[in-house]
């Protein structure tokens, strides 16, 4: 059993609902085919798909693709469910193959090119991962898997900003810091 599969076994990440940012931007434009990378247990793959999008969720954790394929068979909805190491690159992301990619809570930095490349025009990725942050009370992590201040925006260049926020999500001092983007991919990139 590997750590992430502990984890999910034990429903130590587990968090049912799905983030805002995820929902607030992706309920207000056309459902098209979504990728929603390190899913977890599924909650904005489930979301999607109950709206109407195409998914593609992919997790290295057994235990959470499991937890994911059953509550798919509860709801009724389809979510094309894969189980893959990213780090190892066991998933291939196809070039202009999504009009939405979703990370969150998820860091591999070599994985912000094939994210790019993997969005079709005019499609957009909505990222939100944990930044290095000073408070002491923030939940110890491993500081490869912390972004820097303006790194995200920054693997973005060139791009259609349409939120971005760095800081304490809703303004909450004891939450970890975060880094969130939406960001749309323009004709000719």
């Amino acid at each position: 059993m590997t750590d992430w599969d502990r984890r999910h076994r034990e429903r130590e990440h587990e968090i049912d609902e799905p983030n805002p940012v995820v929902t607030n931007f992706a309920g207000q434009i056309a459902p098209g085919s979504a990728l929603d990378l390190a899913c977890g247990t599924g909650r904005h793959a489930i979301w999607l798909a109950e709206h109407g999008w195409t998914v593609t969720a992919v997790d290295v954790s057994r235990v959470a693709v499991d937890i994911l394929q059953q509550r798919t068979l509860e709801r009724g909805i389809a979510v094309n469910i894969v189980l893959a190491d990213l780090e190892r690159h066991e998933f291939a992301i196809e070039p202009a193959s999504y009009d939405l990619i979703v990370v969150c809570n998820y860091l591999q930095r070599d994985l912000f090119p094939v994210i790019r490349a993997g969005l079709r025009i005019g499609g957009a990725v909505i990222a939100v991962i944990a930044m290095v942050d000073s408070n002491p009370n923030a939940r110890p992590m491993n500081p490869a898997y912390l972004l820097n201040p303006g790194e995200l925006r920054a693997q973005f260049e060139g791009w259609e900003l349409i939120h971005d926020f760095e800081g304490k999500p809703g303004g909450v001092v004891l939450r970890r810091a975060t880094a969130e983007i939406i960001a749309r991919r323009p004709p000719g990139t």
